[in-house]
C-alpha cells in the first residue's frame, strides 16, 4: 500500500511519530531547557538519540535550538513561536494518549 504523503496524519507520525519525540515535545512545552536538563527530565533516553531527535524536530522547524557562549556552550531548546500555536494541540494529544493507559 503506498503511503499518501498528504494524509495529515501521515505528516504527523513522520514529524513526531517514534518513542521520544512526543515525550521532548512535552518538557518543552513551557519552558526552555538546556540539553542536560532535558536528558535529566526524559528517564531512559540516552543522551544521543535525544541529540539525534532534537536535530530531526529542529530540521522540521518544531524546535529551535540557540547555542549560546558563555563559560561554556549550551544548548537551549525551545519550541518556535509558530509553533507554539500547536502547543496546545499537542498537549491535549498526549494527555488524550496518557488516559487510554
Amino acid at each position: 500500500m503506498k503511503e499518501n504523503s498528504k494524509c495529515t496524519a501521515s505528516i504527523f507520525n513522520k514529524k513526531v511519530g517514534g518513542k521520544w519525540k512526543l515525550t521532548i515535545i512535552y518538557n518543552l512545552r513551557n519552558k526552555d531547557l538546556r540539553f542536560g536538563q532535558l536528558a535529566n527530565l526524559i528517564e531512559g533516553i540516552s543522551r544521543k538519540v535525544l541529540t539525534d531527535h532534537l536535530k530531526q524536530l529542529e530540521v522540521d522547524n518544531l524546535i529551535k535550538g540557540n547555542h549560546l557562549m558563555n563559560l561554556h556552550q549550551e544548548l537551549y531548546t525551545h519550541l518556535q513561536s509558530q509553533q507554539k500555536l500547536c502547543k496546545k494541540y499537542f498537549i491535549q494529544l498526549i494527555n488524550g494518549l496518557l488516559n487510554l493507559k
